[in-house]
C-alpha cells in the first residue's frame, strides 16, 4: 500500500521589514541569558570589548615593525632596541587576542548550555500552566514544536549579537585609519560591500518560512522515526510488516523537505558567488590604489601593510557584519516563536477573584443542564447532563464506549469548562474556584494513565511527590493498591528503574503498571477519588479484589468509578447509566436491574458470558 499523497507547501515569505521587527525580542532574551549567569554573561561581554580594540593595534604595531626595519637598513649603525620592543608589544596582543577569544568561546558555550537548560524548563512549566483545551488543540502543537526547538542552539544566536557589537568597535577603529590615509578607500569600501548587502536583503527570513511551513510535516516526520523505531511500536511493526511501508512514508516526506531546501540553497549560494564576484572587484581596485599611492611615494611600506591590511579586515568585517545581520533578523524570528508561545494566556474564564475551597465536602457536587462540545466541532459529546454526586457517595459510570463518561470526569476536574450549563461544589459553580486549587481535590487514575519509565519511588509517588522521601506514606500506598507485591519481586525495591528505555530497568505486565497507577491515587490522599477503567488490564479475580479493598479504603471519601465489568460496578452506592451523551437511568443496582432497561440488558449479556 503506498502512502498517502503529501500536500505541497507554499511557505509563508518574510520579507525583511517583518524580519527586522523581530528583533523587538532580542533585549527579552538578553535578560534571560544574564539571568542564567550575570558573572559569566559579563565576562564574556568584557572579554570581547577588550578584544575588539586589538586588531587595529596589532595593525598600527605591525607598520610601526615595517617603518623600523626599514630605517635599520638605511642606517649604518643599527639599534634594534625599538624593534624588539615593537616585536614584543605585537607578541603580548597576539597572546592577549587568543586568550581573550578562548574565554569568548569558553563562556559561549557555558552560557550556551545553561540558557539551553533553563528555557527546557520554562518549556515545560509553561505548557503545565495551559489548559488541556489547549494542548489538545493541532495549532497549539505547532506552536509548541516550533518553541521546543528554539531551547536549543540559542548560542549561535547570543554570540552572533554580541560579536555583531564587538565588530562595530573594530570597523569604527579601521575606518578611523582609512579616513586618516586615504578617505577615497572609504568610497571602494562601500562599493565593495553592497552586493552583500543585496544578497543577504534578498534571502532575509527564506530559512524561516521554509522552517515554518514545515512544522506539522517535521512533527510527523518525528513520528515516524518513532514509529518505526521504538520498543512500543516493535510488535506491531513486525506483526504487520509496517516497516517498509513507515520507511517509505518517512523518505518520501522527508526527499521533500530535502528539495525544497535545496532549492533554497542552491538559490542563495548562485547568487552570492555573483554578488561576491562584483564586491571581490571593488576591493583590488582600492588594492590597486594604495599601491599606485606607495610606488609614487606618498605612501611608505608600512602605510601600505596597514591601509592593505585595514582594507582587506574591513570589508570581511563589514561583509560579516551584514550577514550576521540577517542571521540575527532570523534567528528572531525563531526567538519570536519562543516568546510568543511563553505568553501564550490560560484564559480563565469566569471571576477574576476566586473564592476560597470548601474545607470539606458536605453536600456534593451538582451537574445542572451540562453540555459539551469541542471547540471548532458542532457534535455535542453530552448534553442535558443533571445527576448529583453526593458527600462520601460511590457512584459509577456505566455505558458503552463513547457514551461520554470520561468526558464527565473531564469536566469535573475542570480540564474543560462545559460549554453550556453548571457544575456545582458545594452549591457553588466550580468556575469561581482557582483552577489549580480545585484540582488538588482529586486523585485520579485514567485508563491511559502514563507508565513514567523511572524507579518505583518516582511512579508511585506521582500521586504527591514532595512526598517522595516518605518511605511510610509510599509504602503504604502501595500496600493499599497490592502494589506492595510488585516491590517485592523487585531486585532494588522501591529504588527499581522501570522500562527497557535505561540500564538495569524492568519491565512490567499490564496488570503490575495498574497497581502501581492505583497506588497513586492512594498516594494522594484526595477528598474525591476517580478510577477511569484503571484496572482493565487485570484479571476478574484481581479487579474484584482491588475494588474491594477500593471500597473498603474510601469510607468518608467521594468516589467516581468507570468499568466495564459489572460484578465490579455494582458495588458503587449508585450507578448512573448514560448513552449518546445523555443521563438515561440512575440508581442503585436493585433499582436498575428492576427498571428492565439498558442497564439491565448490559448486565444479564455480560452474566451470560460467565456461564
Amino acid at each position: 500500500m503506498a502512502p498517502p499523497a503529501l500536500k505541497t507547501l507554499k511557505p509563508k515569505t518574510f520579507n525583511f521589514k517583518e524580519s527586522f521587527e523581530a528583533l523587538r525580542y532580542v533585549p527579552r532574551f538578553f535578560k534571560k541569558v544574564r539571568e542564567v549567569s550575570p558573572l559569566l554573561f559579563f565576562f564574556n561581554i568584557l572579554s570581547r570589548l577588550i578584544d575588539a580594540i586589538t586588531p587595529v593595534l596589532m595593525l598600527w604595531v605591525g607598520k610601526m615593525i615595517i617603518d623600523e626595519v626599514i630605517l635599520q637598513v638605511s642606517l649604518p649603525e643599527k639599534d634594534l632596541k625599538q624593534l624588539w620592543i615593537l616585536v614584543g608589544v605585537e607578541l603580548g596582543l597576539a597572546i592577549l587576542s587568543d586568550l581573550l577569544k578562548r574565554g569568548v568561546n569558553l563562556t559561549d558555550a557555558l552560557l550556551g548550555d545553561q540558557y539551553s537548560n533553563a528555557s527546557s524548563v520554562e518549556l515545560i512549566q509553561k505548557t503545565a500552566e495551559l489548559n488541556l483545551e489547549q494542548l489538545e488543540d493541532a495549532e497549539f502543537y505547532d506552536k509548541l514544536e516550533r518553541a521546543r526547538r528554539q531551547t536549543t542552539n540559542r548560542v549561535g544566536l547570543m554570540s552572533n549579537i554580541l560579536t555583531q557589537t564587538q565588530d562595530v568597535i573594530v570597523i569604527v577603529s579601521l575606518l578611523t585609519g582609512l579616513v586618516v590615509f586615504e578617505p577615497w578607500l572609504i568610497v571602494l569600501l562601500i562599493v565593495s560591500i553592497i552586493p552583500t548587502v543585496i544578497n543577504e536583503i534578498k534571502f532575509s527570513g527564506t530559512s524561516y518560512s521554509l522552517s515554518r511551513s514545515w512544522t506539522s510535516e517535521r512533527r510527523e516526520l518525528d513520528y515516524l522515526r518513532y514509529a518505526g523505531a521504538s520498543d512500543v511500536t516493535a510488535k506491531e511493526v513486525k506483526l504487520f510488516g509496517l516497516a517498509d511501508y513507515l520507511a517509505n512514508r518517512f523518505k518520501i516526506l522527508s526527499d521533500k523537505y530535502y528539495e525544497a531546501n535545496k532549492k533554497l540553497s542552491i538559490q542563495r549560494a548562485s547568487w552570492g558567488s555573483v554578488f561576491n564576484v562584483l564586491g571581490t572587484g571593488a576591493y583590488y581596485g582600492a588594492y590597486v590604489l594604495i599601491l599606485m599611492r606607495t610606488v609614487a611615494g606618498v605612501l611608505t611600506i608600512g602605510d601600505l601593510t596597514f591601509l592593505s591590511g585595514s582594507f582587506s579586515s574591513l570589508r570581511n568585517k563589514l561583509q560579516g557584519f551584514f550577514t550576521r545581520f540577517t542571521q540575527i533578523t532570523e534567528s528572531s524570528l525563531y526567538l519570536k516563536d519562543y516568546f510568543e508561545f511563553l505568553d501564550i494566556k490560560n484564559e480563565e474564564t469566569g471571576h477574576d477573584e476566586h473564592l476560597p475551597l470548601p474545607k470539606e465536602i458536605k453536600t456534593g457536587f451538582e451537574f445542572k443542564n451540562v453540555g459539551f462540545h469541542y471547540p471548532n466541532s458542532e457534535r455535542w459529546v453530552v448534553r442535558g447532563i443533571n445527576f448529583k454526586l453526593l458527600a462520601n457517595e460511590k457512584l459509577a459510570f456505566v455505558g458503552e464506549n463513547g457514551a461520554g463518561k470520561t468526558t464527565l470526569i473531564k469536566l469535573l476536574l475542570r480540564f474543560y469548562d462545559p460549554t453550556e450549563g453548571q457544575i456545582l461544589l458545594e452549591g457553588i459553580d466550580i468556575k469561581k474556584y482557582d483552577r489549580a486549587a480545585y484540582q488538588q481535590y482529586f486523585g485520579v487514575i485514567f485508563q491511559d494513565f502514563v507508565k513514567y519509565e523511572l524507579t518505583i519511588r518516582e511512579n508511585v509517588a506521582v500521586g504527591k511527590i514532595d512526598q517522595i522521601e516518605n518511605v511510610n506514606q509510599l509504602e503504604n500506598a502501595a500496600e493499599k493498591s497490592l502494589a506492595n507485591q510488585v516491590i517485592d519481586e523487585m531486585p532494588s525495591g522501591l529504588d527499581q528503574q522501570l522500562g527497557r528505555r535505561f540500564k538495569n530497568g524492568k519491565d512490567l505486565s499490564g496488570g503490575q503498571w495498574q497497581k502501581i497507577a492505583l497506588a497513586r491515587a492512594y498516594m494522594k490522599d484526595a477528598k474525591v477519588l476517580i478510577l477511569d477503567e484503571p484496572t482493565s488490564a487485570l484479571d476478574a479475580r484481581a479487579e474484584f479484589e482491588a475494588f474491594q479493598r477500593f471500597i473498603g479504603l474510601t469510607k468518608g471519601k467521594t468516589a467516581v468509578i468507570i468499568s466495564h465489568r459489572f460484578s465490579t460496578v455494582r458495588m458503587a452506592d449508585r450507578i448512573m447509566v448514560l448513552k449518546d451523551g445523555k443521563v438515561l437511568e440512575i440508581g442503585t443496582h436493585e433499582e436498575l436491574m428492576g427498571n428492565a432497561a439498558l442497564y439491565s440488558e448490559l448486565f444479564n449479556l455480560q452474566a451470560a458470558g460467565y456461564q
